[in-house]
């Protein structure tokens, strides 16, 4: 359905923003996804970010994003003082309001108040490109800074905001990023998981709970077309996402260590950069692992799929997480899944279904899986594959979750 369809031509379709602190970004694809989505709905989006982070783009689509995206702090300084400035002198009122928010915010926070002067001034600049851009709708990826910076923009005078919480960040301190104030604040907020929108619930006063709607993020014909590619007979794992804290890469690096003990035969490609890859292959160096653990680096989501597609199943042990999109992009193309059973990841992942779960910072419970997933035969594992094709098809089709979306904006507009 179409937003010509849903607004029935009563109204022109709404000229949307996207906020996001940093866009676009290797690990945001989703964002892209969904942008190009809501445009295919027939919204027009503009996409804006505060800072740039475009020496670590590989991927060409996220190269022509770029050069679609306002870089807040890619203007002169100058520049942005004068609409500071502007701002001040023409909405004195609005401004003394948002900076006593600005202050409030800032003293629960530990980034503390300086920061959030920062996001003030960000707020300000963005209000004259948003008025610039006759922008109606503001929607933030994240609730943290992106959203802080949509709500004091908001408080000055600009267009309503609404914003995705993705977790586990926002979770992790709820009341240092002040979220339900946030969320009181916003026409609505969109939560990729029904375990996200429970959590929203814990913290969100009842009067506002209506506001909260689960949005999954969607993959597009790219993954949901592909045809299956039968598994490789070879034994072999791939690890997506970025060399951190919270990805478990450590505690997979164990597992495979116990596994090659015990005489089993594998290799483990680990597809990703990040700040924890000096102590990655130290550990590999340490263990043993160079001739069966490799790491990619960064890498576009075309060769993300090709890896994928060289692998029988994809690991991720994480130890937090919202919902990650590389697990509905294994499924998608047939590959089970092993993964803990945190957050919104049981949506999606059932065990021996089409993937298998396990428990947190278990290494005995990801050694046990790991085996399983190299002792199923490839047909066996070629049914589980095809399992998760049918059911990410279902959940995360960008098209109708961008629908969704689309209709939360123009209903946002008529109330």
């Amino acid at each position: 359905m179409s937003i010509a369809q849903l607004d029935a031509a009563e109204q022109e379709p709404r000229k949307i923003a996207y906020l996001v602190n940093q866009y676009p970004k290797v690990s945001h694809s989703f964002i892209r996804r969904e942008i190009a989505a809501l445009e295919t709905q027939g919204l027009t989006v503009a996409r804006f970010s505060i800072r740039s982070c475009a020496d670590e783009l590989v991927d060409p689509d996220d190269v022509k994003e770029l050069d679609k995206t306002q870089i807040v702090l890619d203007h002169p300084w100058s520049e942005l003082l004068l609409t500071i400035a502007g701002v001040v002198l023409q909405r004195p009122i609005a401004f003394v309001t948002a900076l006593s928010l600005a202050f409030q915010l800032g003293f629960k926070d530990e980034s503390g108040p300086l920061y959030h002067l920062a996001y003030l001034a960000e707020a300000c600049v963005l209000l004259a490109w948003f008025k610039a851009a006759n922008i109606d709708h503001v929607h933030a990826h994240f609730g943290t800074n992106s959203t802080t910076v949509a709500m004091l923009c908001h408080v000055l005078g600009g267009p309503p905001y609404s914003f995705t919480v993705h977790g586990p960040e926002e979770f992790d301190k709820v009341r240092a990023i002040s979220l339900a104030e946030k969320i009181r604040r916003a026409a609505f907020v969109v939560a990729i998981s029904s375990f996200g929108k429970s959590q929203l619930y814990r913290w969100t006063a009842l009067e506002d709970w209506p506001k909260v709607h689960v949005v999954h993020c969607g993959l597009d014909q790219n993954f949901l077309a592909q045809e299956f590619t039968p598994i490789p007979e070879q034994r072999h794992l791939v690890c997506v996402g970025r060399l951190s804290g919270q990805k478990g890469h450590l505690l997979l690096l164990e597992a495979v260590k116990q596994l090659i003990d015990t005489g089993y035969r594998f290799t483990v490609v680990l597809a990703g950069d990040g700040e924890m890859r000096s102590q990655v292959e130290g550990l590999i160096a340490a263990y043993g692992l160079q001739n069966c653990v490799s790491i990619t680096g960064w890498v576009s989501s075309e060769v993300v799929k090709a890896q994928l597609l060289k692998a029988q199943a994809l690991v991720l042990p994480s130890f937090a997480e919202g919902l990650p999109v590389v697990i509905m992009e294994a499924l998608a193309i047939g590959r089970p899944v092993i993964t803990t059973s945190i957050a919104g990841i049981p949506e999606l992942v059932e065990t021996g279904v089409n993937g298998w779960l396990v428990v947190p910072g278990s290494v005995e419970s990801l050694v046990k899986a790991m085996r399983a997933a190299l002792d199923t035969s490839p047909a066996e594992l070629e049914t589980m594959g095809k399992s998760g094709m049918a059911k990410v098809a279902q959940r995360h089709n960008i098209d109708l979750e961008a629908a969704h979306l689309a209709r939360l904006f123009v209903e946002s507009g008529q109330s």
